[in-house]
């Protein structure tokens, strides 16, 4: 498995399609937002879309972004749009990318994440 830049890489065409295979509605949202080229536009310029892979698999996905739902402006950065695909499910794929998501906060020095659900304990493990 690897974590790959969404828009660094050269198989976006390939994860897009993917990520439009998405059964929640948020990431259908995200996969539009990318299919328009408004990704940037809605997140903040210097946002990312992360991506676990296995070879031609999309995994999981989440986003560390400037902007997310909540309009607070001194809340940054985020993870959002996390998503793991059903059979990937149970195996802590997504612990990885909020781990590096949490790396690249400290390396940019913020001293936390935020991320915003409806869950209570989901992501706390």
């Amino acid at each position: 498995m690897k974590i790959e830049a969404y828009f660094t890489g050269c198989r976006g065409a390939r994860w897009l399609k993917e990520i439009g295979r998405c059964d929640w509605r948020a990431g259908q949202y995200l996969y539009q937002l990318l299919r328009d080229g408004r990704f940037h536009a809605v997140l903040g310029r210097d946002s990312r879309l992360l991506l676990l892979t296995e070879g031609d698999s999309l995994i999981a996905f989440c986003t560390y972004a400037e902007r997310d739902e909540i309009p607070a402006e001194e809340m940054t950065p985020w993870a959002g749009f996390v998503y793991t695909f059903p059979q990937h499910r149970g195996k802590r794929r997504m612990g990885k990318l909020l781990e590096h998501v949490y790396h690249l906060a400290k390396a940019d020095g913020f001293p936390c994440v935020y991320i915003s659900t409806d869950h209570t304990g989901l992501y706390e493990q």
